[in-house]
């Protein structure tokens, strides 16, 4: 595939957004890395978080939107450089394909992030694999911690959707092969060490954060962490590249950080802090992105990121397409692409309930229309004058179809609503809140729930973080994408339900609670016909990624 004309080397993407030669560090003529000089700049830039209503199984364009605007702001004259995760393999390989943008609002090397993207997921995976052959090896060397084997809570990973490995038995053999016990897979996203990565704010930072995870409980219930294994300075060793974050570029030459990779439906969906920070320093205006819709990656991208960093975004952006509303007016997978105004407006509930969302927070979003080719005018306008009667500004964002110039609509529209005064951020909730009214609290504002019920699983699972500290801990609330409510059949704006609690994890490294909603699990599997069988090496170049 030839590149676009608009790609340039990556020193000179450097050289433009003011990092030294020194803090360039080469992976390549198209990929570098930033040195420790290029990340401590002051904050200079304003900060646009890009989310979306609830999404349709292919996404909504989250990603190509993001872009579009970065092009969009270049094109009028601005200083943009976009701050957004790393593609994960499991969903290149599954359903949605790559996550580098599309059409002419792309990434690149697009096959390059899509795959093994500088090692940055593998040294995160070999990390938390060391924590556990640690767990392991030390149960098997005679348990000097006394660590019991029925309450270990920490588990492997690996960057792929493979259900098979969800629940496995691992110690089988003999008594030279280990301590027979149950555990299981996520898939990398999921995994704390991500998390941490992804909120760490330096490198004295990840190792605090890294000390305090807790693998198991010993038989008198007392914690375990990867400090007492002594495993903390092997893990840094293995991250000390990941930490650094990854310069790329769009197709037109706009610079974009691209580091970390968490999914918000299971994690807190955001790319790294470092990034972010290090983009603030360098760009007049920072284009972010939280994972799936508002209800997902928004919220965890205020309560927990914004939270963390004091950081605070001068503007909001929830991507709709016209596909997604009509899913959410009751049109069935195989029709979305056929003209149905009617269902669009039946929709719009699920539109608006996003949009009060992000009110929540003293925002008022800009709605963009990620536009597809089949989309009709009079569909269009049918969200355009539901925008105008709730005061919402809306922008049609065609950065697929034609690039810049496609992205120029939205650009003006979000530099408008930025440039007006903004308060900081009100979180939801205050940490010393109790667990349960942190949820109650996250149920009822970002989902329309009417109330949230707890398993007695999840009662005990509190129970057993309270004691461990957690209870003053923010929520990474771990719930289905595809519907507000905990079950993804339920589309629209549901009103009247329950959401019930199934288990909670506690992250003590990351620094949440992770709530465990309906049947989210944190290892995805495979569809029917995955990606994976449309994806060839032909000719010495990667073919068939969808994205």
């Amino acid at each position: 595939m030839s590149e676009p004309t608009g790609v340039r080397e990556i020193a000179k993407v450097a050289h433009d957004l003011g990092v030294a030669d020194e803090d360039c560090i080469p992976y390549g003529r198209r990929k570098a890395k930033l040195g420790a000089g290029a990340l401590q700049r002051p904050i200079r830039a304003r900060m646009v978080l890009v989310s979306a209503l609830t999404p349709t199984d292919a996404g909504e364009g989250k990603t190509t939107t993001s872009i579009g605007l970065a092009q969009g702001l270049a094109k009028l004259g601005q200083r943009p450089c976009l701050a957004l995760r790393e593609p994960s393999l499991g969903p290149v390989f599954g359903m949605k394909g790559g996550a580098t943008g599309g059409g002419l609002s792309r990434l690149v090397p697009g096959e390059d992030i899509n795959l093994h993207f500088n090692g940055d997921f593998h040294a995160i995976t070999s990390a938390n694999n060391l924590l556990s052959a640690l767990v392991d090896n030390h149960l098997q060397q005679g348990n000097k911690l006394g660590l019991d084997p029925r309450r270990l809570l920490w588990r492997r990973v690996i960057d792929m959707n493979d259900r098979a490995l969800r629940n496995v038995i691992v110690g089988l053999g003999g008594p030279l092969e280990g301590v027979p016990r149950e555990t299981g897979f996520d898939i990398t996203p999921a995994s704390e060490v991500m998390a941490i990565l992804c909120l760490s704010k330096d490198a004295d930072d990840l190792r605090a954060r890294l000390s305090r995870i807790v693998v198991g409980l010993t038989r008198d219930r007392q914690p375990v962490t990867a400090a007492d294994l002594k495993a903390v300075g092997a893990m840094m060793a293995l991250l000390k590249d990941a930490l650094l974050p990854n310069l790329v570029q769009t197709m037109d030459g706009v610079p974009a950080l691209v580091h970390g990779g968490p999914f918000a439906n299971i994690a807190h969906g955001c790319n790294s802090v470092i990034a972010t920070r290090a983009a603030m320093g360098l760009a007049d205006w920072v284009i972010t992105e939280a994972g799936f819709g508002f209800d997902l990656g928004g919220e965890k991208f205020m309560d927990i990121k914004c939270r963390t960093t004091g950081l605070s975004p001068a503007a909001v952006v929830i991507v709709a397409t016209i596909r997604a509303l009509k899913r959410h007016g009751g049109v069935a997978k195989d029709a979305l692409n056929a003209p149905d105004p009617a269902a669009v407006e039946r929709g719009l509930g699920n539109l608006m309930k996003h949009v009060e969302s992000a009110k929540a927070f003293d925002r008022v979003p800009v709605v963009a229309i990620n536009r597809f080719p089949t989309d009709t005018e009079e569909e269009t306008q049918v969200v355009e004058r539901a925008c105008a009667a709730v005061g919402v500004k809306v922008a049609r964002n065609e950065g697929f179809a034609r690039g810049a110039e496609g992205g120029v609509a939205l650009a003006e529209a979000v530099m408008a609503q930025a440039l007006a005064e903004a308060p900081p951020i009100k979180p939801l909730y205050e940490l010393a809140d109790p667990p349960k009214a942190k949820m109650e609290k996250v149920a009822k504002t970002m989902y329309g729930a009417s109330a949230v019920a707890w398993t007695r699983e999840a009662e005990a699972d509190l129970e057993r973080a309270k004691a461990l500290g957690g209870d003053a801990l923010p929520l990474c609330v771990a719930k289905t994408q595809m519907s507000l409510t905990d079950d993804p059949k339920r589309a629209g704006r549901p009103e009247n339900f329950d959401v019930t609690v199934r288990r909670v994890v506690l992250a003590a490294g990351a620094g949440f609670l992770v709530p465990l909603l309906g049947e989210i699990i944190r290892m995805p599997g495979l569809p029917a016909a995955p990606q994976a069988e449309k994806i060839d090496l032909v000719n010495g170049e990667v073919t068939g990624i969808l994205g």
